[in-house]
């Protein structure tokens, strides 16, 4: 179990997080928050990179800041790359697996067996300044695989990687919990988190906002009306036309680009009925977009709400 009570962390005047509570457990969860938002900060505090300024972390109740042999059972796999380029691949994760704790003989044996996992035995006996980013992204998976650690870190996972590959580490990043880890994933893409978990901690400004499952919080979203910009060749006769609709509660005229914003309460009926009315009027659609679907806005709405 992961524990953050009253943590903070400032750097001079800057406040990098302020008061956060969270309590992480066994499976995925992912920490979500736009650049910016404080999640490295955390990282690094949960990794036991930076002493909190107030508070504390701890895993297992046990204190993470200047505890070497609960870090050994820790896996960090970050966002940064920070290769020593002239070794091989599997040099690499060996000399990590070193560090780690294990001795000579394991330490080989689960370097080998990590980059495996990660699909990458192959290019193992290559130079890593000689990898893709894709293949540099595994690596770094590799080495926090390499000692068994029951807490796994990952900070924006999928960064760099193709489909094929982020379907890969998706799946790894499955069975890991599956075999009862703790694995904590940061990301600034909502999507690509609700494509590995449900349960997440959204962080702002250096706040948790909130936390739960993925599906509460979208609750919450639907409780304020959603802005939805819409472009055609006849704005005005569908604003007249959408202000009839169930759910609209507001409709904006926009000159430039020539269109219109709709504020709706029930976005997932009017996406519905849209097609049809726009072909009925013969009205011609240039671009339909929610304003409200980047999690930047779902940080807005959030924090608003709390104030």
């Amino acid at each position: 179990m992961i524990r953050a009570r009253q943590l903070s962390k400032w750097f001079g005047q800057v406040m990098a997080l302020n008061s956060v509570d969270v309590e992480v457990g066994p499976g995925v969860t992912g920490l979500l928050g736009p650049n910016g938002a404080g999640k490295t900060t955390f990282l690094r505090l949960l990794t036991g990179q930076l002493r909190p300024s107030q508070g504390s972390i701890t895993i297992d109740e046990q204190p993470v800041w200047g505890n070497a042999p609960l870090m050994a059972r820790v896996g960090f796999c970050p966002d940064e790359d920070a290769f020593y380029d002239d070794l091989t691949g599997l040099e690499f994760v060996t000399t990590l697996a070193r560090l780690s704790g294990l001795d000579r003989g394991a330490a080989g044996r689960c370097a080998r067996e990590a980059i495996e996992r990660v699909d990458m035995s192959a290019a193992a006996g290559r130079r890593i300044r000689g990898y893709s980013r894709g293949m540099r992204q595994r690596i770094k998976f590799a080495q926090a695989l390499v000692h068994d650690p029951d807490v796994l870190v990952f900070d924006e996972p999928l960064t760099g990687t193709d489909p094929v590959g982020r379907r890969a580490l998706r799946d790894l990043i499955a069975g890991l919990a599956a075999e009862g880890k703790t694995v904590l994933v940061s990301s600034h893409v909502l999507h690509e988190v609700e494509s590995l978990t449900a349960s997440i901690v959204l962080i702002y400004r250096g706040r948790v906002v909130a936390s739960g499952d993925v599906r509460e919080i979208r609750d919450l979203m639907d409780e304020h009306p959603h802005r939805i910009r819409v472009r055609c060749d006849r704005p005005r006769e569908l604003a007249a036309a959408l202000t009839e609709l169930e759910g609209v509660v507001g409709v904006e005229l926009s000159r430039a680009p020539p269109g219109l914003v709709v504020h709706s309460e029930r976005p997932a009926a009017l996406f519905d009925r849209l097609p049809g009315l726009l072909l009925g009027a013969g009205i011609r659609l240039d671009e339909l977009a929610s304003e409200d679907d980047s999690l930047e806005a779902v940080f807005r709405y959030l924090v608003g709400r709390r104030a």
